[in-house]
């Protein structure tokens, strides 16, 4: 799938489209009608960013817009509307090849709202560098979240490979707990029972009634789950008479132990090292927060007359 232009190569794009509107379009039209000139796929336009919160085409176009009005090129003509201004008019009929922070640089609107002075470096050195970027503000800082975790969940394996056998059954406990199962913290503990395999071997309650019971089985390994240890835990399923279970591994799974646990009757989720950190990042189990930033907006209600 072709990937979808950066924002600065959007900023011509958007612009043609207001060149064309005449008035004022709505951010998500905006989106819309600059991805139907690009012919973006429907996958294309339904991708997001990491967390899942904006498309990334939306985000692209609305920072590409964003940075475009700095250089006084659209402006909003009421909440959620751009328009083309006169200088975006004059430049289009200029027909530039492109649009991008390298351009924009020669208003002197977009340099003096750009200026950032940091240990001498004064705002043309700013926007050089920024002419590079690819990534908009927000794919940037989700990117670097991402990273952050995936470093994270690295180190949270390395400690679950030296951690006590039965530290590590009282973890699992603890994340399925956090997780929502179990009912109440003492129910969770309740059911499981410490085993001489590395691993735990009991069931946890699905929900706080009790209305159904998962099998659960974890394993503290270094080497990769087969085929053989999820048959024989789907045995243990039949023998228990449960329809639902989890295996969890602080390694990883052969690809025939996946076929296996997807051909099977019984609903059988395997949970592997990397997505066992990660779900202990998601629901705060062996973590802690050491820094929160919080991402603000313009609150367009409050300017609202």
């Amino acid at each position: 799938m072709t990937e979808i232009p950066n924002y600065q190569e959007l900023m011509l794009p958007l612009l043609r489209v207001l060149g064309e509107a005449g008035g004022g379009v709505h951010q998500q039209e905006l989106t819309r009608r600059v991805a139907d000139g690009l012919n973006l796929t429907e996958e294309q336009r339904q991708l997001t960013l990491p967390s899942g919160q904006q498309t990334q085409i939306h985000n692209r176009t609305g920072w590409a817009g964003w940075y475009m009005k700095q250089a006084g090129l659209l402006e909003n003509v009421k909440r959620g509307h751009w328009a083309i201004t006169e200088e975006g008019k004059k430049l289009l009929a200029q027909n530039p090849p492109t649009i991008d922070h390298k351009l924009l640089a020669n208003y002197p609107s977009f340099v003096a709202k750009m200026q950032r002075t940091k240990e001498g470096v004064e705002a043309e050195a700013t926007v050089a560098v920024m002419s590079n970027d690819q990534q908009t503000p927000t794919e940037q800082i989700e990117q670097a979240h991402a990273q952050l975790n995936q470093n994270l969940a690295s180190e949270l394996l390395d400690q679950m490979g030296r951690m006590d056998p039965y530290r590590f059954e009282q973890l699992v406990v603890d994340l399925l707990f956090a997780m929502g199962y179990g009912g109440s913290r003492e129910e969770a503990a309740k059911v499981t029972k410490k085993s001489n395999d590395e691993g735990i071997d009991g069931i946890i309650n699905e929900d706080r009634l009790g209305l159904d019971v998962i099998y659960v089985q974890a394993k503290r390994w270094q080497s990769t789950v087969g085929r053989i240890e999820i048959q024989n835990f789907v045995g243990a399923l039949v023998g228990k008479h449960a329809q639902k279970g989890v295996f969890i591994t602080t390694s990883d799974f052969h690809k025939n132990a996946i076929e296996y646990a997807r051909s099977v009757q019984h609903k059988v989720i395997l949970i592997d090292g990397q997505r066992l950190a990660e779900l202990m990042i998601e629901y705060n189990v062996g973590v802690s927060t050491i820094r929160t930033i919080a991402l603000k907006k313009v609150d367009s209600d409050y300017f609202e007359e």
